[in-house]
């Protein structure tokens, strides 16, 4: 416990090379490959780091300017993952979800339930999370390992559904995205993509930055549509002109600079995702295994930083029409993304549906959010990172349904939210893994009709 607390503590930068390292002397890749392709990721996520921190120290701001111009009267602050992710690293169960998560994946492929191997350790702080609010919320150690165990089969079950969106939209061949707000608010974006389709006349209304490009010319370009958001963005938090139009350019840079450190991730990639895919077609044909990693390769997107841009001011707007709301959003506003992105590729990068579905999304994550004040309190409290009469909540990971279902659940508190709550996750969840079933039989069949044509085109030349 001791050697993964150490690793732990060097954060993700440093734990994913460890990992892809050992993953590539594993799969036979040899010393030399096996650590350029983990120090290519490290570099790759340093950069990742470096954009996030200039959105959240510029962009971050921003927002709570903005918050305080429009006096919202919103109490409790939303410390965001950095807040909440030592909380549950500092909690009971943060180092022994790692090993819980990790057994829960190998019983998981044994049993072929997902494809997605996990490589990606550090954002098992989700599950984490989960244990130590339902252990805070129950009293009950083992109910917490509970919380654990069904995070992450879930997780692992959603990486396995988003695999086409992954794949075909955002151009991940062979990788997962199981964990964090993307993969478990992803869900709602299905069903109201097919609801939308069926509407005549809005099903036709499609905007992305490429069109906005195209009809605008120069002024459609994403580093000009990033610092016109930024400028914004600037204006509503009351800022000066030159402070508004320095948000401006960092915002265009983010634009341009997130793209670029994820394709070094990608590079990073590519060699160990082949020997995999490699081994278990010689030893397991037809696995397809995927590579389970951190969200924040979705961020690469265009379509998705324009939207994270857009859904800052949006997000502070629905936090005040949420009923009874006290969490004002600041934490997570500079990495918004998360929480749309992958409704981003289900709506295959139409920001039209993604304004709505994302909507639903932030209001439902902001609703929850305000539920489990109490709870988060206690664990950061119990922990020794809140002190006595403060009150703080997150929308990652406190805005997750899992978590909230779990620890109000267990303890039997279900009033007519959580019902409510239930009925959406659950509709939406069946929903989501049905069309992802539908669309797998899909392609077996495909490919299935392809090898007999092509065995009977072989025995027609051999005759």
């Amino acid at each position: 416990m001791g050697v993964i607390q150490y690793i732990v503590d060097l954060g993700a930068s440093v734990m994913l090379p460890i990992v892809i390292l050992i993953l590539g002397l594993v799969l036979g890749q040899g010393i030399g490959k096996s650590l350029r392709a983990g120090i290519t990721i490290g570099i790759g996520f340093v950069g990742i780091n470096l954009v996030i921190s200039l959105l959240t120290e510029n962009l971050g701001a921003a927002a709570e300017a903005m918050a305080e111009n429009f006096n919202l009267g919103l109490n409790v602050v939303d410390l965001g993952w950095p807040g909440t992710s030592p909380m549950a690293w500092a909690s009971d169960l943060g180092l022994i979800a790692i090993p819980v998560a990790i057994g829960v994946n190998i019983v998981m492929l044994v049993l072929k339930m997902t494809r997605v191997v996990n490589v990606d350790i550090w954002n098992i702080w989700h599950m984490a999370f989960t244990g130590a609010i339902v252990q805070t919320a129950t009293g009950s150690f083992y109910m917490g390992i509970l919380g654990v165990v069904v995070h992450a089969i879930l997780a692992y079950k959603l990486g396995d559904m988003f695999g086409s969106v992954t794949d075909e939209y955002f151009g991940l061949e062979g990788i997962s995205i199981p964990h964090g707000s993307s993969a478990y608010m992803g869900i709602f974006a299905s069903p109201i993509d097919d609801l939308i389709e069926k509407i005549p006349g809005v099903n036709k209304i499609n905007i992305t930055s490429d069109k906005i490009e195209q009809r605008l010319g120069v002024l459609g370009q994403p580093t000009i549509v990033g610092a016109f958001l930024g400028l914004v963005i600037g204006l509503l938090a009351g800022y000066e002109i030159g402070d508004s139009l320095q948000l401006a350019i960092q915002m265009a840079a983010v634009m341009v600079l997130m793209p670029m450190v994820v394709k070094l991730i990608m590079e990073g990639l590519i060699p160990i995702s082949e020997a995999a895919r490699n081994l278990l077609d010689k030893h397991f044909k037809g696995s397809e295994l995927r590579i389970g990693l951190d969200p924040a390769l979705l961020l690469g997107d265009a379509q998705v930083i324009a939207a994270s841009l857009i859904f800052v001011p949006l997000t502070i707007l629905i936090a005040v029409i949420v009923p009874g709301n006290q969490v004002l959003p600041f934490g997570d506003l500079a990495t918004i993304g998360f929480f749309i992105a992958m409704a981003v590729g289900v709506h295959k990068g139409n920001l039209f549906r993604t304004l709505i579905s994302g909507s639903v999304i932030m209001f439902i994550t902001i609703w929850i959010s305000n539920q489990m004040i109490t709870l988060q309190t206690m664990l950061g409290q119990n922990v020794g990172l809140v002190g006595a009469g403060e009150r703080v909540s997150s929308l990652d990971q406190a805005g997750s349904p899992i978590t909230y279902l779990l620890a109000n659940g267990l303890t039997f508190e279900m009033g007519m939210g959580f019902f409510i709550i239930l009925a959406l996750y659950i509709a939406a969840f069946v929903y989501t893994f049905i069309k992802y079933k539908r669309n797998t039989l899909y392609v077996e069949t495909e490919e299935l009709e392809g090898d007999e044509l092509g065995e009977g085109i072989s025995r027609n030349q051999e005759a």
